[in-house]
């Protein structure tokens, strides 16, 4: 098996469900924690809340503007100029009461201890509509305290999701097998953190590939306010995925993907290094680094 590649084990119908990877329970028990209630971020929330997850946690300093109550479901004109995720809560927990819902509007919450406190205290983090360098910096605290990283969000017509799993087990059909002797297939998934995947090259894609992946897509900086059906459907995908993660049943995205409302498709990429050589380099380098700041 390579790096970022994928293990498979086949095993009988009868030897499912095994405790570690029970869908429900694992659903009804998680605690996710979402970050910016922007278009994307509502409809993953609604997603997951109907979906009965065992807890919400929102996080939010900013207020309620006028881009808002045309990006999603959760505001209205009298909301505007409320924080956030207070001014969401009830409608969250009206879609689904069983669903516990805690709020966070503190900012201060998302950096340095706080925010590591945090990731120890969910099972999977959800940040959207964030830059770069943060998005960056909250997946190295997700990896280090073993949680499993989403992102996502939208640029106008564009938008996109990300997503860091570790090493992430789930169970699938074997469809090699026969119908009448059902059997399962165990796979582990081996997902490359945000920062070493955004070093992929894309040096080896043939122009048909190009055409159908457009990696200027993945590097877009647009500024452009939410476009209420992009955020839908990357807001619903990403709700999605982040379900079907924790029941361990399917595939998830691995791990990029970008959808295109100017046509109307999107795409599943692989974003990861090449080889253990690079992943190698890569971890040389910032150990350097590290060792150069201790010595400053």
């Amino acid at each position: 098996m390579g790096f970022g590649g994928t293990t498979e084990v086949v095993i009988s119908a009868d030897a499912y469900p095994f405790a570690p990877l029970k869908p429900k329970g694992r659903m009804r028990n998680a605690t996710i924690v979402v970050v910016r209630l922007k278009g994307t971020a509502t409809e993953a929330i609604k997603n997951m809340v109907l979906a009965g997850i065992g807890k919400l946690v929102m996080v939010d300093n900013e207020e309620v503007t006028e881009e808002d109550l045309g990006a999603g479901f959760l505001f209205r004109d009298e909301d505007v100029g409320k924080n956030r995720v207070e001014a969401a809560k009830s409608k969250v927990e009206s879609l689904n009461p069983l669903v516990t819902v805690e709020t966070m509007s503190n900012a201060s919450v998302l950096v340095g201890e706080q925010f590591e406190d945090l990731v120890r205290r969910v099972d999977l983090v959800c940040i959207t509509d964030w830059d770069r360098d943060g998005l960056i910096r909250m997946n190295e605290v997700c990896r280090r305290n073993g949680k499993p990283f989403y992102s996502g969000g939208t640029y106008g017509l564009l938008g996109y999701i990300f997503c860091d799993l570790l090493n992430h087990e789930y169970i699938a059909p074997d469809r090699s097998t026969l119908k009448e002797v059902p059997k399962s297939v165990k796979k582990t998934e081996i997902y490359s953190q945000l920062e070493i995947a955004l070093r992929h090259q894309w040096t080896s894609l043939t122009k048909r590939q190009t055409k159908e992946v457009n990696p200027a897509a993945f590097f877009s900086i647009l500024t452009a306010h939410e476009f209420s059906p992009v955020c839908a459907i990357v807001g619903g995908m990403l709700g999605q995925d982040i379900l079907k993660a924790l029941a361990a049943r399917e595939p998830p995205i691995a791990n990029f993907f970008v959808f295109d409302g100017n046509t109307g498709a999107g795409t599943v990429t692989r974003l990861t290094t090449l080889s253990l050589r690079n992943l190698m380099s890569f971890v040389k380098s910032a150990g350097a680094a590290d060792a150069k700041g201790v010595c400053n």
